[in-house]
C-alpha cells in the first residue's frame, strides 16, 4: 500500500499563489497515474486534474483549467499542484491519490491510494 502525505495548504487571500505538494512512499511512486481532488465543506469530492506517471500527460477539470499546474518528480517521490489567481470557490481540502495502474482516470473508486488531505482557504 502507497503512503501519500500532503503539505503547503494554507490561507491565502483571492489572486494569491499557493503549492501544495504531495509526498509518496511504500512502493515504486513512478508506476501509476496520480491525481489531485478536493473537497469543500458541504460538497462532494471532484477531481482536479491528474498527470501520467512520466508527466507527460496531464487532464484538468475546466474549473481550474489555465490556473493550476500538476506536476511530478519521479526522483522525489513527490507531485505537485500549483495554484495561482486563486479565488474563494478554491476553498477545500486538497487530496492527492494514487492509482496502481498507469491508465487515466476521474472517478475517485479507481484511485486506492489517498492522503489525509490539507485545506486550502481562500479568502476574498
Amino acid at each position: 500500500q502507497e503512503q501519500l502525505v500532503e503539505s503547503g495548504g494554507g490561507v491565502v487571500q483571492a489572486g494569491d499563489s499557493l503549492r501544495v505538494s504531495c509526498a509518496a512512499s511504500g512502493r515504486t511512486f513512478s508506476a501509476g497515474y496520480m491525481g489531485w481532488f478536493r473537497q469543500a465543506p458541504g460538497k462532494e469530492r471532484e477531481f482536479v486534474g491528474g498527470i501520467s506517471r512520466s508527466g507527460g500527460t496531464i487532464y484538468y477539470a475546466d474549473s481550474v483549467k489555465g490556473r493550476f499546474t500538476i506536476s511530478r518528480d519521479n526522483a522525489k517521490n513527490t507531485m505537485y499542484l500549483q495554484m495561482n489567481s486563486l479565488k474563494p470557490e478554491d476553498t477545500a481540502t486538497y487530496y492527492c491519490a494514487a492509482r496502481r495502474t498507469w491508465l487515466p482516470s476521474r472517478e475517485i473508486s479507481d484511485f486506492s491510494s489517498w492522503g489525509q488531505g490539507t485545506q486550502v482557504t481562500v479568502s476574498s
